[in-house]
């Protein structure tokens, strides 16, 4: 039951702020498969082989830093500090998608882009120490179903950003908007988390 398991989320005032914050990190992802492509062929007039070889340059440095800098960074900064750090990085490397006026400096982004995966590991700890043991099946229900509605919103929304900002009618051409908005997205839930952890601080 989606409905039944996100009452689990509203039950805890920390949950229920890590699920907003899951929320909107779930949206701006949404961004990189819903316009990615269209944006770098419009904006930077790249053929499939240089698509292909970008997004396999965004899965080495994904693998990278789920295979080798999660872990380190998680242990030496804690949970708490990996979510921002993670939520920074990812808010960092879609401003430099939206902003970059060429393909390497794009690239630029990647690596830093990369790191965004040390939140999504701190996030899931964070919510599972809220949570007894047998009630984590209906914890992971429950993200599922965030992770659900955001997958349902962005691809509407980014294409639709997109489409605007480089049409007749946009008040001045921006194709990284989509990529901006993310990136916002994004500071809001750092604002969110570092809110919700000083929460947990103050309690503690």
């Amino acid at each position: 039951n989606p409905l039944g398991a996100l009452h689990l989320l509203r039950s805890d005032r920390v949950l229920a702020g890590l699920s907003v914050v899951n929320f909107f990190a779930q949206l701006a992802h949404v961004v990189l498969p819903s316009t990615f492509v269209l944006y770098a062929t419009y904006r930077y007039g790249w053929d499939a082989t240089t698509v292909g070889l970008t997004l396999a340059m965004v899965g080495i440095c994904a693998m990278a830093v789920q295979g080798a800098a999660i872990g380190p960074i998680v242990r030496r900064f804690g949970e708490r500090r990996a979510l921002l750090f993670g939520l920074g990085c990812g808010a960092a490397g879609f401003l430099i998608y939206g902003a970059a006026p060429s393909g390497p400096l794009f690239w630029l982004g990647i690596p830093v882009m990369a790191l965004w995966g040390v939140s999504g590991a701190a996030l899931q700890a964070l919510t599972t120490q809220r949570v007894t043991p047998e009630r984590q099946g209906q914890l992971q229900g429950a993200t599922a179903s965030v992770q659900s509605v955001s997958q349902l919103l962005g691809p509407f929304l980014f294409t639709l950003i997109f489409a605007y900002f480089i049409g007749a009618q946009a008040p001045l051409k921006l194709p990284g908007a989509p990529f901006l908005l993310a990136s916002a997205l994004l500071l809001l839930a750092l604002v969110i988390a570092v809110r919700t952890m000083a929460g947990v601080q103050r309690s503690t």
